[in-house]
């Protein structure tokens, strides 16, 4: 009885490592600060990781910045 009940808890532990591990993870871009050709700072700040579709960014509706907690007001 014991050994079934280590083996049990064996699998459920690994079957919760194993969707920890593969839940998504935000793909970020750090952008680092720069100064624009007029003398403005731009200061550094992250941005969702560049791809060809648009409704996935930080800024569209629907979706939120984890990193300002701002809600996304594109409608695209």
């Amino acid at each position: 009885m014991k050994i079934f009940i280590l083996s049990v808890f064996t699998v459920i532990t690994a079957l919760f490592m194993l969707s920890v591990s593969s839940t998504s993870v935000d793909a970020a871009s750090r952008v680092r600060g720069y100064t624009k050709n007029n003398g403005t700072y731009v200061q550094p700040y992250y941005r969702s990781s560049p791809n060809s579709y648009k409704f996935d960014n930080y800024s569209s509706r629907g979706n939120y910045n984890p990193f300002t907690g701002k809600k996304g007001y594109n409608r695209w």
